[in-house]
């Protein structure tokens, strides 16, 4: 096939797959380290904040680490759940954004606490202990420990939520470039 007059050549029908397979990879590397690090940035506020309650002194790195495996896991969880494009049915109905932003915090929320009833069972499982004996006791106990982290990570998650609808209806690297490149003159 000979050159395009006015740049390189078509890509030939087995280059254009491995090409989309690549640029596919690298978009997803980079949803999963946005995700990673906004998710261990929280985490690791929470695991601050909990040494500040607590009033302990000294970084915990324990706590630490926690909530940077916490934020490896939950990104993967998170990039499966997001596939799933649990808010399409929002954004077909052209509703105002708002409404898809705060649906999908309310839906990763719950998300998020049920992998954590599922990890610990998991690991309790593992222990030999029972289900209800490695069910973890979210934020103290009982129903209002689990409405207060409910809506910790309801709200924790809206900026992130915000940013992801704001960016796919301005269009691919728009919003980013507006936020991280000079303005042009």
């Amino acid at each position: 096939m000979a050159p395009a007059p006015n740049g390189p050549r078509p890509l030939t029908a087995a280059e254009s797959p491995r090409r989309n397979l690549k640029e596919r990879a690298i978009g997803e590397a980079r949803r999963f380290a946005v995700l990673f690090l906004y998710l261990w940035l929280l985490f690791g506020l929470f695991a601050l904040h909990q040494r500040i309650i607590l009033r302990e002194n000294g970084l915990n790195f324990t706590m630490q680490g926690l909530a940077l495996l916490n934020a490896f896991v939950l990104a993967k969880v998170m990039l499966v759940v997001e596939d799933l494009n649990v808010a399409r049915w929002l954004h077909r109905r052209r509703r105002p954004l708002v409404y898809s932003i705060l649906y999908e915090a309310f839906v990763f929320a719950v998300v998020f606490i049920c992998f954590h009833v599922l990890e610990h069972a998991v690991v309790g499982l593992i222990k030999g202990e029972s289900i209800a004996a490695s069910t973890p006791a979210i934020g103290g106990g009982g129903l209002a420990g689990l409405a207060c982290v409910a809506a910790i990570l309801f709200v924790a998650l809206v900026p992130y939520f915000a940013f992801q609808n704001v960016s796919r209806v301005l269009g691919p690297g728009r919003l980013v470039g507006l936020l991280f490149e000079a303005p042009a003159d």
